[in-house]
């Protein structure tokens, strides 16, 4: 299993934090794997995110959410399965957003989590560096 957390300190309250990190359409605006993303009807949210070159279609749904402390969003494909956590709490200037991204492959994919955590902590780092400027805006 690949895995990247941050916790990035924001100048917004939890609630700012939370609605902004909740609505995962955002996700494009601080996370630039992602060259599309949208709120669907039914409260999903359809990303397509820049893996290996190619534009792969991500459809995240709502595990479980605490407004206005933590959401746990997740991805599933045939061959992967993608869960974002995101609990948000109060802090004296604003709040802290912890973020923890999880990609775990199936089956023989397995043998590809070496590689795929070098590609996740780059690629992690990149949109923690987003979600920063983003949450302090």
């Amino acid at each position: 299993m690949a895995r990247y957390i941050t916790t990035i300190d924001s100048t917004l309250s939890a609630e700012e934090a939370y609605a902004y990190m909740a609505d995962f359409s955002n996700a494009l605006e601080w996370d630039p794997s992602v060259t599309e993303a949208t709120r669907s009807s039914d409260g999903a949210f359809d990303l397509v995110a820049k893996f290996g070159g190619r534009g792969v279609p991500l459809r995240y749904e709502v595990v479980s959410s605490d407004p206005p402390r933590s959401i746990v969003l997740e991805a599933r494909k045939p061959s992967f399965t993608s869960r974002d956590t995101i609990t948000v709490a109060s802090a004296p200037a604003g709040s802290t957003v912890h973020y923890d991204a999880r990609l775990e492959f199936k089956g023989a994919g397995r043998i590809l989590d070496p590689l795929m955590q070098l590609v996740f902590n780059r690629t992690g780092a990149k949109a923690a560096a987003g979600m920063r400027a983003a949450l302090n805006r």
